[in-house]
């Protein structure tokens, strides 16, 4: 994974946690599922990069 691929993760990460935590604080059902729908979608994006790399770079993927 690249440095900014991972810089652009991170950010997302922390916007969903603080999504999620404004709308848990004024009760806002919405906000806490799009904060947790953020969380989610990058903890999936980030498994679909180690994926690559890992099949990438031993010469093992099929091409």
């Amino acid at each position: 994974m690249t440095v900014a691929r991972t810089i652009r993760n991170t950010a997302q990460t922390m916007k969903g946690r603080i999504t999620e935590d404004l709308g848990r604080v004024t009760r806002n059902r919405r906000l806490q599922r799009r904060g947790r729908t953020d969380r989610v979608s990058v903890s999936l994006k980030q498994a679909v990069e180690k994926t690559k790399d890992a099949f990438g770079r031993n010469g093992s993927g099929t091409r």
